[in-house]
């Protein structure tokens, strides 16, 4: 394969686009204590004993990716919490871009600064795309299993993702250009590994993807446009829930980012967290 530096950087565009999970803000802040999201003083009531931490996709941060979500959930009288992982080259304000195994332990870290807080025996976990991979490495493999109630994923992805078919043009163009492996595992461990087959993702799918004790929820979009094929979200495994968007909403178009304010995600999200909130069907398009 013969490739050209415009056909390059070209590319890299594209991957970089197509590997974006998440958004992408300059700065990161902790949502002000006023709204419920984030303040350090709160403390879980009776009818929500656990606290709920927040987990954002690749590229984004803890403020765009929860910025609706977030405060719903809080209003539900819910402690809710947030954190920026995986922080590298591009600054505090973009997450995810390191290896999962190192952003896992960044998050059972977050986990337990939570409940020393809150003085809650566990907490539930709500995550976005990367945010529902990272975090199952952590219930599998960092003692999160035995910290977590719940886990609830959306545009979620356990197996990898072809990007629509990029994945096989990346390959090809790391092959074609090795030093860009090298530069792409620097700036950005979690893009390889989201790349199957991958030592990160093998590990994750040995002897199922989910273990015992939490109970699992996930979420997919059968329009999902970065995780390709969508059924890569769906853990089919004994134990756990699995929720396709249009069969509990079939007039829902939500793409992969949509999902982050899709008031039909946030239902779903409280529903999975305490299911006596009844999710009702709200029309939604947000086709990204």
């Amino acid at each position: 394969m013969r490739v050209t530096h415009g056909g390059v950087k070209r590319t890299l565009a594209v991957l970089a686009a197509a590997l974006t999970f998440g958004a992408v803000a300059p700065t990161v802040a902790e949502a002000a204590p006023s709204s419920g999201w984030n303040d350090w003083g709160c403390r879980p009531s009776a009818a929500h004993p656990r606290p709920v931490v927040l987990v954002h996709g690749l590229g984004a941060n803890d403020t765009v990716n929860w910025f609706f979500h977030a405060p719903k959930i809080a209003a539900q009288g819910y402690c809710v919490f947030s954190l920026t992982y995986g922080t590298g080259a591009l600054g505090p304000g973009v997450g995810g871009l390191a290896s999962m195994r190192d952003s896992a332990a960044q998050l059972g870290r977050f986990v337990d600064r939570v409940r020393t807080a809150t003085a809650a025996a566990k907490v539930d976990i709500v995550g976005h795309s990367e945010g529902s991979t990272m975090p199952a490495y952590y219930l599998k493999y960092g003692g999160g299993a035995a910290e977590v109630a719940h886990f609830v994923g959306f545009g979620a992805n356990y197996r990898g993702t072809t990007l629509g078919g990029l994945d096989a043009l990346a390959k090809a163009l790391l092959t074609s250009v090795p030093a860009l492996g090298t530069v792409l595992r620097t700036a950005c461990g979690a893009c390889s590994e989201y790349l199957a087959p991958s030592a990160f993702l093998d590990d994750l799918a040995r002897g199922g993807v989910h273990v015992a004790g939490p109970a699992y929820t996930s979420i997919v979009s059968k329009y999902d446009e970065v995780v390709t094929p969508y059924t890569s979200g769906i853990l089919g495994e004994p134990g756990t829930t699995d929720i396709v968007l249009q069969d509990f909403c079939p007039s829902d178009a939500s793409g992969h980012l949509g999902q982050a304010a899709d008031p039909n995600v946030t239902g779903l999200i409280l529903h999975a967290l305490d299911p006596s909130f009844a999710p009702t069907c709200t029309p939604f398009s947000l086709p990204l």
